[in-house]
């Protein structure tokens, strides 16, 4: 029987690619996690100013918007990390915004269109955060964390192409950086307690002692 060799070229020709886009291997752990998993991982702050042609592009922190043109020119597909359970909480602060319009809280992947975090859903989790002992900057390292595992857990059929998409439930809510209250007294804050007084002018206990 007749055994193929298979060569140091054949190796290198099958090993899986990802671009990742925003946070680099410092600010995420997916970077490295990926590498450790033998996959060729490169890292760049813009589509445009990428060159290179992977299997996998993903989107995780990126503070620009792809141009439908970026979007069409590449080969791969292209997947966005975002914090919030689509179609709520679309656009900037979603760990805020979730509290705040008290819609669901949790973290999704999704492909990326040509709307802001409009595209099918490819994988989404809800996430359990106690609001009453947890400041937002904790719920949002939290939720940065599950939306890792999330990607992580299912690397190889993400990798692959082998998911299914799902368009998003018809409505959700969107916000802008902008939108966020001028009163918000910061991300350090108690995420009950802050909502409460925000909402419905409750006294924050800690202030008035």
């Amino acid at each position: 029987m007749m055994t193929k060799t298979i060569t140091r070229e054949d190796a290198i020709r099958r090993k899986r690619s990802v671009l990742f886009l925003g946070y680099d291997e410092h600010q995420t752990t997916i970077i490295g996690a990926a590498r450790g998993r033998g996959i060729d991982a490169h890292h760049s702050t813009s589509l445009a100013g990428s060159h290179i042609e992977t299997d996998l592009v993903i989107s995780f922190g990126l503070r620009e918007i792809i141009p439908p043109r970026d979007i069409e020119e590449r080969h791969a597909p292209i997947l966005n990390i975002h914090i919030s359970y689509l179609p709520y909480n679309r656009g900037a602060h979603p760990n805020f915004w979730s509290w705040y319009d008290e819609t669901p809280v949790g973290v999704t992947i999704h492909r990326i269109d040509t709307g802001l975090d409009t595209g099918p859903v490819v994988l989404q989790k809800l996430v359990n955060i106690d609001d009453s002992k947890t400041t937002f900057r904790e719920s949002h390292q939290i939720l940065i964390s599950e939306a890792e595992s999330l990607f992580l857990d299912n690397l190889d059929s993400l990798i692959e192409g082998n998911w299914e998409e799902t368009p998003q439930n018809i409505g959700g809510t969107y916000h802008k950086k902008s939108d966020l209250p001028t009163g918000f007294l910061g991300w350090d804050r108690i995420i009950k307690e802050e909502i409460a007084r925000l909402k419905y002018g409750e006294q924050d206990v800690s202030v008035a002692n």
